[in-house]
């Protein structure tokens, strides 16, 4: 090859390599000093004319849901179990069946303490008869009034071991002690069960008790408002199911420890129920609504936390923001309830939040009515 044109080649190919070295080379573009002027400019472009949001704080009735995990519990439950040992004869209810008070439930063979009580029967009018003979020897002077004494107690001894054995003969029958529901049978027909054993379990559900626990500040809020006029709760039950239970409850009780290692105390509602819808045993949510009127409230989304404590932004006539914390007592759907730190006139920092800083003067505000942003609530707080 020619010298000249082997050298051409080289620094042909020596050109190539240094333009494949340019800034542009990767396509991905810039210089890390020039994009960030390039994304700089473009966030200030998308800011618009009106950066901050204001609004003001409302006035209005409001209502209040607290909820709570339950326990539904039936008013009076109890576990069938008898008093008398036995075989059992053909059981006459079923598992689940409703029964009324006084309804036989079940029935241990009786031969042994008809038996029992027929021995006794005659030893009590044995002793009936002795005493009365023993009462003429005595009128006749034949013995002395000690043998009298001696003989009437027998005959209260043996009259006692009768009403004894009448009433072990009328444990063998077991009758339900109030209206119910069976539950599962645990013994068969056959059986032989002992004084003690566990037979079955009868619920009362014309009142359904539900449990509910309370934390202590919640507790405290409860007392304070127990008494006041317009304080009326409406408590419902939320369902498993997602339903809500068509009946209204009431508190029932509330337990006299609060739980030490929880901070909490147990309170009741109850809750009738008509149509035996709920068991024993059921979980839910009870749901405690409560009017607050004229309560002060203000979008979620106008407040932020700083190391747990809720604050707002409140803009002075001279456009100068403030950092101010507040007091929140109630949360509800996309607003909060404000108990302290705020007041209808202030102007508090709606959407922008995250551009404000303290003692900041603001610019190209605009101020929304509370009455066209409360309404409108989509997001919460940030």
């Amino acid at each position: 090859m020619n010298p000249n044109v082997h050298r051409s080649c080289i620094v042909s190919l020596a050109v190539l390599v240094l333009s494949g070295c340019g800034p542009g080379a990767h396509g991905g573009g810039e210089a890390p000093g020039h994009g960030a002027e390039q994304g700089e400019t473009t966030t200030h472009a998308g800011h618009g004319g009106h950066d901050i949001w204001l609004t003001s704080p409302r006035r209005q009735d409001t209502t209040i849901t607290q909820e709570y995990v339950c326990r539904i519990m039936s008013c009076r439950h109890i576990t069938i179990r008898p008093l008398a040992s036995g075989f059992l004869q053909p059981i006459t209810v079923k598992e689940g069946q409703r029964v009324k008070a006084g309804d036989e439930l079940f029935q241990i063979v009786p031969a042994v303490y008809q038996a029992r009580l027929a021995a006794d029967r005659s030893e009590a009018e044995a002793a009936r008869i002795e005493c009365a003979n023993t009462r003429k020897l005595v009128e006749d002077n034949v013995i002395s009034a000690q043998e009298l004494a001696i003989a009437e107690a027998k005959l209260g001894q043996a009259e006692a071991k009768v009403r004894l054995a009448e009433v072990e003969l009328a444990f063998t029958t077991i009758r339900a002690p109030f209206d119910g529901i069976i539950d599962r049978l645990e013994e068969q027909h056959g059986s032989l069960v002992d004084e003690g054993d566990v037979l079955t379990t009868l619920s009362d559900n014309s009142v359904m008790w539900v449990y509910f626990n309370v934390p202590e500040a919640r507790y405290l809020e409860f007392m304070a408002t127990e008494g006041e006029s317009g304080a009326r709760r409406d408590i419902e039950l939320l369902l498993a199911n997602g339903q809500v239970f068509p009946q209204r409850g009431s508190i029932g009780a509330i337990e006299a420890d609060f739980n030490n290692e929880t901070g909490n105390i147990a309170f009741r509602a109850d809750f009738p129920n008509p149509d035996h819808l709920l068991r024993h045993g059921q979980t839910g949510k009870v749901m405690i609504r409560r009017a607050l009127p004229g309560a002060l409230v203000i979008p979620q989304r106008a407040t932020f936390s700083i190391l747990a404590k809720r604050c707002v932004f409140v803009v002075g006539e001279d456009g100068i923001a403030h950092q101010r914390e507040i007091e929140i007592t109630h949360e509800l759907e996309d607003i909060f309830v404000v108990g302290k730190g705020l007041d209808e006139g202030d102007r508090i920092v709606l959407d922008g939040i995250g551009e404000v800083r303290d003692g900041q003067h603001l610019e190209h505000v605009e101020f929304r009515p509370a009455d066209q942003v409360l309404p409108n609530q989509k997001f919460y707080a940030e």
